[in-house]
């Protein structure tokens, strides 16, 4: 699988308020932007609502996602959950710059797709390529455009 511009590691938690205070008090980390997303995806079941509240934050070139499971399609996360409260790894991200040529590879590679989306007005589309029999945990493969990748803070 394509592995080249990975920018994020992101993270699922029961409490995500809990899990910013633990980046404040143990890694000195305070520059998280919350919000609360609701929006359509394709999984293989169909389409679907998926909401989750979701904080992200740059440490150097690698942005942390946070990721709290509320309602709808969240079953790819809650999956991910520990019992009780700690932070568990649930997948990486690549940027890609080239989305339908992107695309076909996955189809032409028969990736396990597992969701996949688009948000921000077209401006951003994105899929969960299931490799936890490779790396324990899912690929995010996402496209943006510069204005999108400019306002999330990218470099």
């Amino acid at each position: 699988m394509l592995l080249k511009n990975h920018y994020q590691n992101a993270y699922v938690t029961s409490d995500i308020e809990r899990t910013m205070e633990l980046f404040r008090t143990k890694y000195d980390f305070a520059g998280f932007k919350q919000f609360e997303v609701a929006q359509p995806v394709k999984t293989p079941a169909g389409e679907r609502i998926s909401v989750v509240r979701m904080a992200l934050g740059w440490i150097g070139n690698l942005q942390y996602e946070l990721i709290e499971p509320i309602s709808g399609t969240v079953d790819l996360y809650r999956g991910g959950l520990p019992d009780g409260f700690p932070t568990r790894l649930h997948h990486v991200c690549m940027r890609v710059h080239e989305w339908p040529a992107f695309r076909a590879e996955v189809e032409r590679r028969r990736w396990p797709v597992v969701l996949e989306g688009s948000g921000t007005g077209g401006q951003l589309h994105f899929i969960y390529v299931d490799a936890r029999d490779t790396f324990g945990h899912y690929l995010e493969y996402c496209w943006m455009t510069a204005e999108r990748w400019a306002a999330m803070g990218g470099a």
